[in-house]
C-alpha cells in the first residue's frame, strides 16, 4: 500500500515526487513508458520564462514567477545544466510595440522583476544578428535556459535516492476507489494507494475521467523544432520570442544549455497524442517565420528535428485543484509549466496536506545530487577523476566529449538509463553533431556489458525500438 501514487513521470511528476520525498510517506511514481521525462518534458523549448507571459492574478502568473526563483537555487543543488541568459521579445511594426507595453505592464503585476523597454539601437547592440526591422522589445533579465530532461531526471533521481519507488511500463487502465484507498490497474498488475496525484499530462484528463466527472478537456498541440549545430550557436545570446498570439509564445530562437541553436515551435492540433512527428510543410513555416527575428540561420547545419505535445486545454489556466476525494490534478501544464514545476509541486504538497495527509519530515534525506561532467572539469580535477576510475579517460562520444565514465554511471544511477537513448539523455552521449553516428554502437555495447544482457535487447528508445535482429541463414 503507498500513501501517495504519482501518475506521470515527467518534470511535474517527478518534481512531486522530490518535493514529497523528505517526508515519511511511502510513494510511488507511475509511469506508462519505459522512463522518466518521456513525454513532453523531453521535447519543448527547454526555456525558464520570466513570468510577463500569464494573466495577472492567475495560478500560472503566480507559479510560474516562484518557479523561475526556485529553478535558480534547484539547478545548483541538483547540477543541472542551466544558463541565465535572459529573453526579448521582439516587436516588428508599432502596432507590436503596443503588445510590448501590455507584456511589459502585466510583467510588472505578476512581479517579474529587472523588466526594460528597448529600442533598435540597443537591440541590435547586443544581439546583432536580429533583423533590421525590429521596433523594440521586451527585456526580461530573469529568463534563463535549462536542460529539461535532465531537470526531471534530477528530481526524480533523487526521490529514488530518498526511497521513492519509479514503477515504469505501467500504462493506467482503470481506477476504483474503495473505502480506504485506490486500485490503480495496468496490464495484470495493480497498485494501491491511499492519494493520488494525476501528472499524466496530455493524458490527464482521460485519468481524471476515471475518478471524476469531466471538468476540462485536453487539447493536444503539436510543435515541431529544429536542433542547430553549435555553429549557429552564436546568432542569438539570449531567446528572442516575437510577440505572441492565440495559438501561444510563438516561434522562438535560442541559445541552448549545451551551446546549441534551436529554432520553433510552430502550433498544430493533434488528434493522436502520441504522434510526434515532423513535417515538411510545418517545419518550412518554422524556418520562414524565425528569418523574421533572425534573418541568417543556416539551416543546413541543422542536426535533428522533433516534436513535442503541449498538454493545452479548454481551460485559460493550470488546473491544480482537488477531484475528487485524497485526488489531486496537475492538469493542463503547459507552458510555462517547465518554469513552474518546482512550485506546481509545492502546491499539490500543500493540497494533499488539506485533503489529510500527514506530513512529518525524515530524519534524513538528501535533496541534492553529484553528478561528473567530465568536460567541465579542471584538468587538476579529470587527472583525479581518471586515477580514481580510469573509464574517465576513455571518450566515447566525440562530439561532445562524454567518456566510458559517465555513460557507465548513467547506467548505475538511481534511475538506470537502460536504453541507448536513456543514456542520451543523462550524460549527452549522442547529442551532438553525428547524433550518435559515431558512438551509438559503443554506448549499445557498454549497456549489454554493464547489464549483462544481450545485445539484441536493447532498445534505442521506447519498447519495440530494438537497435538490432537476429536473422536466421537464408533470410532478407
Amino acid at each position: 500500500m503507498f500513501d501517495v501514487a504519482i501518475i506521470g513521470g515527467g518534470v511535474i511528476g517527478c518534481a512531486t515526487a522530490y518535493k514529497l520525498s523528505k517526508y515519511n510517506l511511502n510513494v510511488c511514481v507511475l509511469e506508462k513508458e519505459n522512463d522518466v521525462a518521456m513525454g513532453a518534458t523531453r521535447a519543448n523549448s527547454a526555456i525558464i520564462h520570466a513570468g510577463y507571459d500569464p494573466e495577472p492574478d492567475t495560478i500560472m502568473a503566480r507559479l510560474n514567477v516562484d518557479g523561475v526563483k526556485q529553478a535558480k537555487e534547484l539547478a545548483k543543488i541538483l547540477n543541472v545544466a542551466y544558463k541565465n541568459i535572459g529573453s526579448m521579445v521582439l516587436a516588428f511594426s508599432e502596432e507590436e510595440r503596443e503588445t510590448v507595453k501590455k507584456l511589459y505592464e502585466r510583467g510588472n503585476k505578476n512581479g517579474v522583476p529587472g523588466l526594460e523597454i528597448l529600442e533598435k539601437d540597443e537591440i541590435l547592440k547586443r544581439e546583432p544578428n536580429v533583423s533590421e526591422n525590429v521596433v523594440c522589445a521586451l527585456w526580461a533579465p530573469s529568463a534563463s535556459v535549462i536542460n529539461p530532461w535532465e531537470y526531471a531526471l534530477a528530481f526524480a533521481e533523487v526521490a529514488a535516492v530518498n526511497g521513492t519507488k519509479f514503477i515504469f511500463d505501467f500504462e493506467v487502465k482503470d481506477i476504483k476507489k474503495t473505502d480506504d484507498y485506490y486500485k490503480i490497474i495496468s496490464d495484470g498488475k495493480e497498485i494501491n494507494a491511499k492519494y493520488i496525484v494525476n501528472a499524466a499530462g496530455v493524458y490527464s484528463d482521460k485519468i481524471h475521467n476515471m475518478v471524476a466527472k469531466p471538468t476540462f478537456n485536453i487539447i493536444a498541440s503539436k510543435g515541431q523544432y529544429y536542433l542547430m549545430d553549435k555553429a549557429e550557436g552564436s546568432k542569438a545570446n539570449c531567446t528572442l520570442f516575437q510577440c505572441p498570439s492565440s495559438v501561444g509564445k510563438g516561434v522562438l530562437v535560442s541559445p541552448t544549455v549545451h551551446g546549441n541553436l534551436i529554432v520553433g515551435p510552430d502550433a498544430t492540433n493533434s488528434d493522436v497524442k502520441d504522434k510526434v512527428n515532423t513535417t515538411g510543410d510545418q517545419l518550412e513555416f518554422v524556418r520562414l517565420t524565425a528569418a523574421k527575428s533572425v534573418p541568417d540561420i543556416n539551416y543546413r547545419n541543422s542536426i535533428r528535428n522533433f516534436a513535442g505535445m503541449r498538454a493545452n486545454t479548454d481551460r485559460d489556466d493550470f488546473i491544480i485543484e482537488v477531484a475528487s476525494e485524497h485526488f489531486i490534478d496537475l492538469a493542463g501544464i503547459k507552458s510555462p509549466g517547465l518554469s513552474a514545476a518546482p512550485a506546481i509541486a509545492d502546491e499539490a504538497v500543500m493540497l494533499l496536506e488539506k485533503e489529510g495527509l500527514y506530513l512529518t519530515e525524515k530524519d534524513n534525506y538528501t535533496l541534492n545530487r553529484e553528478h561528473i561532467v567530465f568536460k567541465e572539469l579542471s584538468n587538476e580535477k579529470k587527472q583525479a577523476v581518471i586515477k580514481e576510475n580510469n573509464l574517465y579517460g576513455r571518450v566515447i562520444c566525440r562530439c561532445e566529449t562524454i567518456t566510458e565514465g559517465e555513460i557507465v554511471d548513467a547506467i548505475h544511477s538511481p534511475i538506470p538509463a537502460k536504453t541507448v537513448d536513456g543514456v542520451k539523455r543523462r550524460c549527452n552521449a549522442g547529442m551532438g553533431r553525428c547524433q550518435g553516428g559515431f558512438c551509438g554502437p559503443k554506448v549499445l555495447e557498454i549497456i549489454a556489458r554493464e547489464l549483462n544482457i544481450s545485445p539484441l535487447e536493447i532498445l534505442k528508445d521506447k519498447n519495440g525500438s530494438n537497435i538490432l535482429a537476429n536473422k536466421t541463414k537464408g533470410e532478407k
